[in-house]
């Protein structure tokens, strides 16, 4: 399968977030809880998402993931216990769309790390995945994630 990666300029972009430490195989689990969390708590603002939900991972360390989870919003809102107000920042950054199933998603990961390199860029070292698909109505292959590197 071929990927298509390519260097973007991002708006920035508030959210509500939580930020939390998982090993790989409880994401499933941590990510329900967590969008749970946000999306009670939007409804009790009366105000909804701005865009897919996004996770970004802050290391790659699959027995102690340093995540945020998160919903873009369309303005900044209060934060509340564990779900935290953000700011997705804007900038530069390389995309490169996925289809499939989340745990074969390595490929395309292997795409955007060769496109960066090949063109010399530097990324920050944070990666996100935005979730364009609802995995609750939207069959494994046909899933679509767009991964993002920002940029130095």
């Amino acid at each position: 399968m071929s990927y298509t990666c390519e260097v973007k300029e991002q708006a920035a972009q508030p959210a509500l977030a939580i930020r939390t430490r998982s090993a790989v195989e409880h994401l499933p689990e941590v990510l329900g809880q967590a969008y749970g969390q946000i999306f009670t708590y939007l409804g009790e603002l009366g105000e909804g998402p701005a865009g897919a939900p996004y996770m970004v991972y802050y290391n790659m360390d699959m027995q102690d993931l340093d995540v945020e989870i998160g919903v873009p919003v369309n303005r900044a809102l209060p934060g509340k216990e564990a779900v935290q107000s953000k700011q997705l920042p804007g900038g530069k950054v390389v995309t490169c769309l996925y289809t499939g199933p989340y745990h074969e998603m390595r490929p395309a990961y292997d795409a955007i790390n060769q496109y960066i390199q090949e063109h010399g860029l530097l990324p920050t070292g944070v990666v996100y995945e935005i979730y364009i698909s609802d995995p609750s109505q939207t069959p494994p292959q046909e899933l679509q994630t767009l991964i993002v590197f920002p940029l130095n």
